[in-house]
C-alpha cells in the first residue's frame, strides 16, 4: 500500500511554492501519494499565535538577510529559475484558497494548484484582485468566473475553515507543513526528513 504525504498548504508562502516544486521527485523516488490540504495560513497564525517571518524576525539583525541567502541557495540547488518574489507580497489568499476548495469539489485541485503557484510565484500577479483572479484562472484552462462565484458558496467557506481548524488541531502552526501518518514536518528544509521517513 502506497504511503501518503499530507501537505498543509496555502499559496501565501513562497516556501510552499518551493516545496511543491521539489515534492514530485520525492514522490517518484518513494512511490508516495500527495494529499494537498488547502488551509488558510492567516487562520493558522491567528489560532496558534504565530506570525510571518518578516514580522517575527524583522527586528533581528541579519536574520532576514540570511533568509534571503538561504532562499537563493535552495533556488540554485533545485533549479527553480522561474521563481519570482511576488511584487504584491503579501497577497491576501482568502480568494485563492476558497478557489482551491471549489476546484477540489470540481475534481480539479491539481490543475488549480499548478495554475495558482505559477500565477503567484512565477508571474507575480496580484491574485487577491477578483478581476486578475478570473482572467488568470481562465487563461490556465479553468473557469475563473465559476471559481469566483463558488468562493462565496457557504459550503466552500465552511470547508476551508474546517480544513484550517483540523490542521491546527493536528499541530500545524505554519505552512508548509507535512504529515506522514502522525509524524509532522515543518518547512521546506525538512523535505529531506520527509523523504527519509518514507523509506
Amino acid at each position: 500500500m502506497k504511503k501518503t504525504i499530507d501537505f498543509i498548504f496555502d499559496f501565501a508562502s513562497p516556501n510552499a511554492y518551493f516545496s511543491y516544486k521539489v515534492l514530485p521527485a520525492i514522490l517518484e523516488r518513494t512511490s508516495t501519494n500527495l494529499n494537498i490540504i488547502p488551509c488558510l495560513l492567516g487562520g493558522i497564525f491567528k489560532a496558534t499565535g504565530n506570525r510571518s517571518p518578516m514580522i517575527a524576525f524583522g527586528g533581528v539583525k541579519g536574520k532576514l538577510d540570511y533568509e534571503r541567502v538561504e532562499m537563493g541557495r535552495f533556488i540554485k540547488k533545485h533549479g527553480l529559475s522561474e521563481f519570482k518574489f511576488n511584487p504584491n507580497f503579501p497577497v491576501n489568499t482568502l480568494l485563492l484558497m476558497r478557489g482551491a476548495i471549489a476546484a477540489e469539489m470540481d475534481g480539479r485541485l491539481a490543475e488549480y494548484v499548478e495554475a495558482g503557484m505559477k500565477h503567484m510565484w512565477e508571474d507575480g500577479l496580484k491574485m487577491d484582485d477578483p478581476n486578475v483572479f478570473v482572467t488568470a484562472m481562465t487563461d490556465a484552462g479553468l473557469d475563473g468566473a465559476h471559481l469566483l462565484e463558488q468562493s462565496q458558496n457557504p459550503e466552500v467557506k465552511a470547508k476551508l475553515v474546517s480544513n484550517t481548524e483540523a490542521a491546527v488541531d493536528r499541530g500545524a502552526f505554519g505552512v508548509p507543513t507535512f504529515y506522514i501518518g502522525d509524524e509532522m514536518f515543518f518547512g521546506k528544509d525538512r523535505l529531506n526528513q520527509v523523504e527519509e521517513e518514507l523509506y
